[in-house]
């Protein structure tokens, strides 16, 4: 039982997710205190003030608020971890609103405050405030919630707190389903005539091999996701860019026959799910019909999705989804770094701030993914396990779901993704330990 000094959507939201969702406990709010002081079970109270005699985690005005505005983050060291939004009450089990923290950082709140975009309209990893201070790296939401069960577990030695099992759910995105194979005599030549300009020689040999016949398409690596799943026991999810040919948007086309088998076939083996257009963000039109598209292909319902480019803007990107009638979206990560984007390393469901409320989008962070590693920090193969290794840790240390991002491309061994291929296989093999 928690009493409170008002029970409104964002207090639901907040203690479900850390007590139910994360320490495994059935929980009951209430601002009544009579109810309160006749329950017999554990208790204690959220408010701005202390009950005599009573656990006591003190408010920040945050969680009974409605709309937006910016607010004066101050932080400080909370048993070696960053804390913010502190309470200065004496009384309180926590010197911070751990409830309010939380609810900032997976709701996105700064997300919804005015920022500079980067060059493809997303929030940058540079304007967050996990990484100017210090904490991307960390899932600060979980590690607060083993805090908060430590201090019921020291109160209430009978509660039984289950708190949440470690996952591994590997995912791959197709941005382009072959290198060569299947596409138009227009890109086919175009392709030609590039490589001519470079003075590729070697990949002009290697195109007129592969659409001959004579050798694999270097993008081909599904067998190896196969073999991977059979030697480790995983499962992958595969999110396939199924639209119409474009600027960011260089798939098979969607009319292509051998594009549809290939879909069919990746569909016996692993989840599908769909990874919209890059313009279709701004376009809800669109990415219905790439919906319905691939929904026709697989001949079954698409409800799992990524964003192409990552590209999400709260809250138009989730409520495009939640109208379609998507009910889990893996978007939720920084391009330019690993780490917890919203803070947190388990599925939660997304809170509409605008609205005020939550929704059934459950929303999977990712905290991985290739092309961060090898193209915006730049790291190569032989350096890559000293940055994954210590997010694997982190999730396993919390019991969260470590969920990593990688391309059908970057499994190829071949030109810029040499040597990833053994990349990927020790993350696998680490993170399925």
């Amino acid at each position: 039982m928690i009493l409170t000094d008002r029970i409104t959507n964002r207090i639901r939201y907040i203690f479900h997710l850390l007590l139910h969702d994360l320490c495994g406990l059935d929980i009951r709010l209430t601002s009544a205190y009579d109810e309160y002081h006749a329950w017999e079970g554990p208790r204690f109270v959220y408010s701005r003030h202390p009950v005599s005699g009573e656990l006591f985690f003190a408010a920040d005005p945050l969680l009974f608020e409605r709309g937006i505005h910016a607010l004066e983050l101050k932080f400080s060291a909370q048993g070696g971890y960053p804390s913010f939004l502190q309470t200065y009450q004496p009384a309180s089990a926590l010197p911070f609103d751990l409830f309010a923290a939380s609810f900032f950082l997976v709701s996105r709140y700064e997300e919804y405050l005015p920022y500079m975009k980067d060059e493809h309209g997303r929030f940058s990893v540079k304007e967050s405030i996990s990484f100017r201070h210090g904490f991307l790296g960390r899932p600060l939401v979980n590690i607060w919630a083993g805090m908060l069960r430590e201090i019921l577990m020291r109160h209430f030695p009978a509660l039984a707190c289950t708190g949440t099992r470690y996952r591994f759910l590997p995912t791959l995105d197709i941005d382009a389903a072959y290198a060569y194979r299947q596409k138009d005599l227009f890109r086919t030549a175009g392709g030609f005539l590039n490589s001519l300009l470079a003075g590729d020689f070697r990949g002009i040999g290697e195109r007129a091999a592969v659409i001959a016949g004579l050798r694999k398409d270097p993008f081909d690596t599904y067998d190896r996701v196969m073999e991977l799943q059979k030697k480790y026991g995983i499962r992958h999810i595969i999110f396939i860019l199924f639209a119409e040919y474009g600027l960011n948007d260089k798939n098979i086309s969607v009319h292509n026959r051998r594009f549809k088998g290939l879909i069919k076939s990746l569909s016996d083996y692993a989840e599908i799910g769909i990874h919209p257009s890059y313009g279709s963000n701004s376009n809800p039109g669109l990415l219905k019909v790439e919906l319905e598209r691939l929904s026709a292909v697989l001949n079954r319902e698409v409800t799992l999705s990524r964003q192409h480019f990552l590209r999400v803007n709260l809250p138009g990107t989730y409520r495009n989804l939640l109208n379609l009638d998507i009910t889990d979206d893996y978007s939720m990560g920084f391009a330019a770094r690993p780490g917890f984007r919203a803070g947190i390393c388990t599925p939660f469901t997304f809170y509409d701030l605008d609205l005020d409320t939550e929704t059934p989008l459950r929303i999977h962070p990712f905290t991985l993914m290739d092309g961060t590693l090898r193209d915006y920090m730049k790291i190569g193969p032989d350096e890559a396990m000293n940055i994954i290794k210590p997010l694997i840790d982190q999730v396993k240390s919390v019991n969260g779901t470590f969920i990593s991002l990688w391309h059908n491309e970057s499994l190829s061994n071949r030109g810029r993704w040499s040597g990833w291929d053994k990349v990927y296989e020790q993350m696998i093999e680490e993170a399925s330990s």
